[in-house]
């Protein structure tokens, strides 16, 4: 491998990126503009973001090494996200958008009030910090095993520079990042596979020399009831965590909520037989790794086939699509604790500018913790490991009970702990008490099964015993109340809000077409790289023009945005509307 080219190729992109969160270090005027884009981001550009919001080099890493060891199944896995999207655009995303808040945690103030959304808090701080610190983990092991780096100073020193475009630039400049990030990471998986496929010597020779069982829907750890537990936990992760409620909270209205979703699902029916073929194949060339090696399997196959300078690119985008999951993370973390601790419960009477102060300093706080966490993965059995398990113990114990009470009535604040609290006991139990105590640990898929099924349980068992009795949370009509003051507040404000409005518009029409040129960039550097490798060349140049020509895009949807009238912000939907059903 040339790393002096390849070095040359992350570094360039590297100090673009940086250059893009300074662009917008000026954007932010208050939280809602900071941390939600105004509440009038495109669709498109949300849909983009959350999909590249769930990527991380920890798909190339630790879905890879499944597709290296079992083969379809990673795809099959990945799929359960598309259906988990569907759900989450056609009941879960307007919903979220019609209550109006800025962050899931204030929802859950205002619906279930301040004690569960300290609970809430601490769980989910704590927990978004181990999940993207340990993504943090492969991108890290990747550069440093391509640029022969020490692992360690790779981690500190990427992860820095990943906490700080976010902490300048906040929700604008994570998602022109993401949208950046996507195309250059399309570009480079677009480029590997033919070289893959022409490595092995065709699609043919490829079926021939791995497993009879590797095209199997189902294999090894991950069954059935693994697959269908993943479902429902990906309704719950998609159209319930924090992070991607964000995306729903900040587009204009609830069918733009919906698209963001539609578009998310779309994307991942697509693109898991496009990244996941590349270690499949890798299976056919080389069947010899092992163990945490498997984590490698990806690395391994883009160091056999791709040139100098396209190696690059694919490192640029593996750790660029860890920043975008770990930055959106970060900027969700810290949008909770500015609003929702700082703003909420320590300072009510905060200035703006006190608020973005805290905001970024905040950043930096939680973005250091990801880093501690990242030196620590290798101590607790690789990445697959890691983040399986930290989802299978607080994903349905933190996510399903603020789903319900989206829709709940009854669903009552005393309930809600009692759930979260036996969920999250039940399953600690399992996975770090029963294997020392019973000498017992329980399958993938049976941990999965409980960690999802038992909340819901709990949930769908209280809702038939409070509508049996025809209760009605006192909560539920203390945030009907909070709702409607909230509405007849943002109606009697509409008039002051047009000049913030007037400054929302021109703050996203700044991001499409920094975006429009961030897209002209890189297409300008897969021009470079088509002249300077030695194979894949006229893939290469063609990419690069479909990417100059995809630029038109947002600089269209820019200027359209000139043309049409300034809007005020959201306001709180109607507290007689189709938000609760039952």
């Amino acid at each position: 491998m040339n790393t002096s080219i390849d070095t040359a190729v992350i570094v360039i992109f590297s100090a673009f990126v940086l250059g893009i969160g300074m662009l917008f270090a000026r954007t932010g005027r208050n939280l809602k503009s900071f941390f939600a884009g105004g509440e009038a981001v495109p669709w498109f550009i949300g849909g983009l973001s959350l999909f590249m919001s769930f990527f991380s080099a920890g798909t190339f890493v630790a879905w890879g090494s499944i597709a290296y060891k079992h083969g379809w199944v990673a795809i099959t896995i990945q799929w359960t996200m598309c259906i988990g999207a569907l759900v989450t655009g056609l009941f879960l995303a307007p919903r979220w958008n019609r209550t109006g808040v800025l962050t899931a945690a204030e929802f859950i103030r205002e619906r279930l009030g301040t004690t569960v959304q300290k609970a809430y808090i601490f769980i989910f701080t704590l927990v978004s910090v181990f999940i993207k610190g340990s993504v943090l983990y492969p991108v890290a092991k990747l550069v440093s095993s391509s640029l022969n780096l020490p692992l360690v100073p790779c981690t500190i020193g990427l992860g820095i520079f990943m906490i700080a475009y976010t902490a300048v630039g906040g929700l604008w400049a994570v998602m022109v990042t993401d949208i950046l990030q996507f195309v250059v990471l399309s570009a480079a998986v677009f480029i590997l596979l033919p070289l893959s496929f022409d490595k092995v010597g065709g699609f043919d020779a490829f079926t021939q020399k791995v497993p009879d069982d590797f095209f199997n829907l189902l294999n090894g750890d991950y069954t059935f009831g693994f697959v269908m537990a993943f479902i429902f936990y990906h309704i719950a992760y998609i159209g319930g965590n924090w992070t991607f409620v964000q995306r729903y909270t900040s587009v204009d209205s609830p069918k733009s909520a919906r698209k963001v979703a539609f578009l998310f699902a779309a994307l991942y029916l697509i693109s898991p037989i496009i990244w996941m073929l590349p270690p499949m194949i890798y299976k056919a060339i080389d069947p010899s790794l092992t163990g945490l090696d498997t984590e490698n399997a990806y690395l391994k196959i883009c160091q056999l086939v791709l040139p100098p300078g396209l190696l690059g690119l694919m490192l640029t985008g593996m750790y660029f699509s860890t920043s975008a999951s770990a930055n959106t993370a970060l900027n969700v973390v810290s949008a909770v604790f500015t609003n929702d601790i700082y703003k909420g419960l320590i300072n009510p009477g905060a200035s703006d500018k006190q608020l973005i102060r805290v905001a970024r300093g905040s950043s930096w706080f939680f973005g250091l913790g990801m880093i501690v966490i990242a030196l620590l993965v290798p101590a607790a059995g690789g990445i697959v490991e890691v983040v399986l398990s930290i989802s299978a113990i607080s994903g349905g114990p933190l996510l399903a009970p603020p789903l319900w009470a989206l829709f709940s009535k009854r669903l009552t604040s005393g309930v809600t702990l009692w759930i979260t609290g036996i969920g999250l006991t039940v399953n600690l139990f399992f996975k770090v008490l029963s294997p020392w105590l019973l000498d017992y640990k329980l399958s993938r898929a049976t941990e999965t099964v409980i960690g999802v099924g038992l909340p819901l349980l709990l949930l769908l068992a209280y809702e038939l015993w409070a509508a049996q009795r025809k209760e009605v949370a006192r909560e539920y009509l203390r945030y009907r109340m909070a709702r409607e003051q909230k509405r007849a507040e943002a109606q009697a404000r509409q008039t002051e809000d047009v000049e913030e409005a007037q400054a929302i518009k021109a703050q996203n029409r700044f991001g499409l077409r920094v975006i429009a040129g961030s897209l002209v960039f890189t297409a300008l550097m897969l021009f470079g790289l088509s002249f300077l490798t030695t194979q894949g060349a006229g893939i290469t140049a063609g990419i690069a023009v479909v990417v100059l020509i995809a630029a038109l895009i947002p600089w269209r949807a820019a200027g359209k945005a000139d043309h049409q009238p300034a809007v005020t912000p959201n306001t709180v939907s109607n507290p007689s509307d189709s938000t609760y059903s039952r």
